[in-house]
């Protein structure tokens, strides 16, 4: 969002996907791990585990793979990005378990034997609508498990930072919604459509796992530099933007702020071929 929200309300533009690439180890660096919780689920759902095959879609560096990786399965990860995909294969490293390809998934030759599991953890939203659903459940095997992760931006942890933070949004984004206010995770709508009405998928659920984390200001722009919309602005309105946001941290909250997250997990089970 045109806030560290702005994802729920921007446009995906195609230019935008390769922008993560631009600066990988700062995505490594400042991008969370996801929860414990949400973790054992997906291990639980896909029976991760030794011999089980798993496909990641757009690992980026490996956020959701590494923790993924030590159940012993092994995992082919597709990433677009060159550099986003060398960084997971340094973090990688300790798995030889793990393939990480440099490919567009859409343009990913898929390998004879189907996979147990696909999984994609929020980036599922940057693959051509058109291709994501059919070709996840080509690579999978009858009975397999599709798992997506979205990420949600709610409220919660420093709450009236992120009340006031708008104005500097509004002052250097003209794309923002006036008066943007974030959503609690208990207002949020799941909409599974995509899931529930594809014909290669049945047994759609969804489970959230929340988690807070508190951020000095230099952690906390650093995260902002790991959003497409924050990298895509003009030089100018970034730099004016981060520093509003610095100033206010700064000289309001003690330079320390806390941010909410809200992770579903969208799990499906593939039908017979």
């Amino acid at each position: 969002m045109p806030c560290v929200d702005a994802l729920e309300f921007r446009v995906k533009e195609p230019k935008l996907r390769g922008i993560f690439d631009q600066d990988a180890e700062r995505y490594e660096r400042a991008r969370p791990r996801y929860p414990a919780s949400l973790i054992e689920e997906l291990v639980r759902v896909t029976g991760a585990g030794p011999g089980v095959r798993v496909l990641e879609i757009a690992p980026g560096t490996g956020k959701l793979t590494v923790d993924l990786a030590g159940s012993g399965c092994s995992i082919t990860a597709v990433e677009i990005g060159p550099n986003m995909a060398a960084v997971a294969r340094r973090q990688l490293a300790a798995f030889p378990e793990v393939d990480v390809v440099v490919a567009a998934f859409e343009q990913w030759e898929l390998p004879p034997q189907p996979f147990d599991a696909v999984v994609c953890a929020t980036a599922f939203h940057w693959i051509d609508p058109a291709v994501r659903m059919p070709k996840a459940a080509r690579a999978l095997r009858p009975g397999g498990q599709l798992g997506v992760v979205a990420t949600h931006h709610v409220a919660g942890g420093t709450e009236d930072f992120f009340a006031e933070v708008q104005e500097c949004y509004e002052r250097w984004d003209p794309a923002t919604p006036p008066g943007l206010r974030q959503t609690r995770e208990s207002d949020l709508a799941t909409d599974t459509t995509e899931f529930t009405g594809s014909p290669h998928f049945t047994d759609v659920s969804v489970q959230g796992h929340a988690q807070e984390i508190t951020y000095t200001t230099d952690q906390y722009l650093d995260v902002l530099l790991t959003y497409s919309n924050h990298r895509a602005l003009p030089e100018t309105a970034r730099n004016g933007l981060l520093a509003g946001i610095r100033g206010l941290i700064d000289s309001r909250y003690g330079g320390v702020v806390t941010k909410r997250y809200w992770h579903e997990l969208i799990t499906a089970v593939r039908v017979g071929a």
